[in-house]
């Protein structure tokens, strides 16, 4: 039988715990997405289906051959651009388009100078910025594990399976990061102490070193609110220069959108999200496969349909 993973302890490696759940493969003909198993339903797994010619760099039409070793490091990346760059581009615009809401309220907090509305605004941008983030995380787990399926269509079932679950953390998440960074405003306006400074930024960069998992893991799971913390949290400690170096890329980015704003804005439709979290992704990729054997359930997938023919 299929299992759900979850963090805690246990006989899996690094801390890992394995937990038994009712979840069962369809037996759906070539062609179909099996909506059942979430690892599965989240990479897409459509036999005798080949990927469209949606590339921007170079056509490949097939993935790797089986046996065959992956490319690593920047190769990696580039031939993963060069295969999916239209499915990152476009769920990327999509999750940027959602932030909107959540960027504007924080703005517009700190425009009036009122500290009460940075928590309400970023609430409600959460929640439209949540369901959009977790399909982009849905969209570079599918590329990295070579998903040979329709990427849009996985994309908006993905969306439409997960935005509920993807509301609560969203507009919690929304809410602390638009209240992090009106308070570390504030501090630099208001000469607040060089300590207070440095807590509200180690703080910020928490936030976002959380959500280095917390999207992936929305889009590979269904665990409850507080268990997906937890095993965010635990994710992050497990393989800490990982995290450190995921969260390194997303600071970069968005600290040279900063420093070169509004010169830096004509570019962000381009690069949008998808330039930051393709890379974080990778990098923490090792420890979700690790946890959640993502890939031995995807090989379980192609096999479970064919075995029934």
């Amino acid at each position: 039988s299929c299992r759900k993973h979850t963090m805690g302890g246990g006989k899996r490696q690094a801390a890992f715990a394995v937990y038994p759940t009712r979840r069962r493969f369809s037996a759906a003909m070539p062609g179909t997405i099996d909506e059942q198993d979430p690892v599965r339903y989240n990479k897409g797994v459509i036999i005798g289906e080949r990927r469209g010619n949606m590339g921007f760099f170079y056509n490949y039409d097939e993935v790797p051959q089986e046996g065959q070793p992956r490319k690593r490091g920047l190769a990696r990346l580039w031939e993963m651009l060069g295969r999916d760059f239209m499915s990152f581009f476009v769920a990327g615009f999509l999750a940027l388009v959602g932030m909107l809401p959540l960027a504007g309220g924080t703005v517009f907090a700190l425009y009036v100078r009122r500290a009460a509305l940075a928590p309400i605004l970023g609430l409600a941008g959460g929640l439209i910025a949540g369901p959009q983030l977790c399909a982009l995380a849905d969209a570079i787990l599918r590329s990295l594990r070579d998903d040979s399926g329709s990427w849009w269509r996985a994309y908006r079932q993905a969306w439409r399976r997960s935005v509920r679950a993807a509301l609560l953390p969203g507009a919690l998440g929304g809410s602390l990061l638009s209240t992090q960074i009106f308070l570390l405003f504030s501090a630099g306006v208001l000469g607040s102490p060089a300590p207070v400074g440095v807590a509200l930024m180690t703080g910020l960069l928490l936030t976002l070193g959380l959500s280095s998992y917390l999207w992936p893991l929305l889009a590979l799971t269904e665990l409850p609110f507080l268990p997906l913390i937890k095993d965010a949290a635990l994710l992050f400690l497990a393989q800490l220069p990982r995290s450190l170096a995921a969260l390194a890329v997303v600071g970069l980015y968005w600290g040279v959108v900063l420093w070169f704003f509004p010169l830096a804005a004509p570019m962000l439709p381009l690069t949008n999200l998808w330039l930051p979290t393709l890379p974080a992704l990778a990098l923490v990729y090792p420890g979700l496969e690790q946890a959640f054997g993502i890939e031995e359930k995807f090989r379980e997938g192609q096999e479970s349909p064919r075995d029934g023919e």
